[in-house]
């Protein structure tokens, strides 16, 4: 299977700075630009359904991605962002305020990351993979789009490379709209071709 990792365009929580996790956020108008720009160049793949997040953001995202063409999309809640409970529709920077010590292990030390009534990465990574199995197991010569989020798409990508959770944020950096590929095997492994955009193997690992 060719799966092809998209996150979604700009949203005004991106633009904001505040916490979206499953929270609904809506694409800003630079978003639905990056989206449907991104839809141009893959026009030449020829896929054979996608998958998306059921957030309003990646629903938008796959709407301007695919207008026009009669692509198959399911929306699945396994596909959404991690769930951050607490932190939802806060800036970050009061988060980093209130709570300094979960704030830097989110983005540097994300192995650690513990807050009550949020997912830590560990459960993101383990529903993202049981979500990328399932859809292996019924599409395993396929093309296959998968519109998400970033840190869902960074754990993917981390699990795909074998690195731990701690090297989690290692760039690249999972911009809006980046896209990603990865080629899943009948035998299960898993080969990461681009991400976020650049070829996997022009990055120095």
């Amino acid at each position: 299977m060719e799966l092809h990792l998209i996150r979604h365009g700009q949203t005004d929580w991106n633009e904001e700075r505040r916490v979206q996790g499953q929270s609904d956020s809506r694409l800003t108008e630079l978003g639905e630009q990056q989206a449907s720009s991104l839809g141009q160049r893959l026009e030449p793949v020829e896929f054979n359904k996608a998958f998306c997040s059921s957030s309003l953001r990646t629903r938008q995202t796959a709407a301007r991605l695919f207008a026009g063409t009669d692509l198959e999309i399911e929306y699945l809640d396994s596909l959404r962002e991690i769930f951050l409970g607490p932190w939802e529709g806060t800036l970050y920077d009061e988060i980093e305020q209130r709570d300094p010590d979960s704030f830097r292990h989110f983005w540097e030390e994300p192995h650690l990351f513990n807050v009550d009534g949020a997912e830590s990465f560990f459960d993101l990574q383990a529903r993202a993979v049981a979500a990328i199995e399932q859809i292996a197991k019924r599409h395993l010569n396929q093309c296959i789009a998968l519109v998400s989020h970033g840190a869902l798409i960074k754990t993917l990508l981390c699990h795909a490379e074998g690195r731990p959770m701690h090297e989690l944020w290692t760039p690249p950096h999972m911009h809006n709209c980046a896209h990603s590929i990865i080629r899943v095997r009948e035998d299960g492994t898993r080969e990461i071709i681009q991400y976020a955009d650049i070829p996997f193997s022009d990055l120095e690992r």
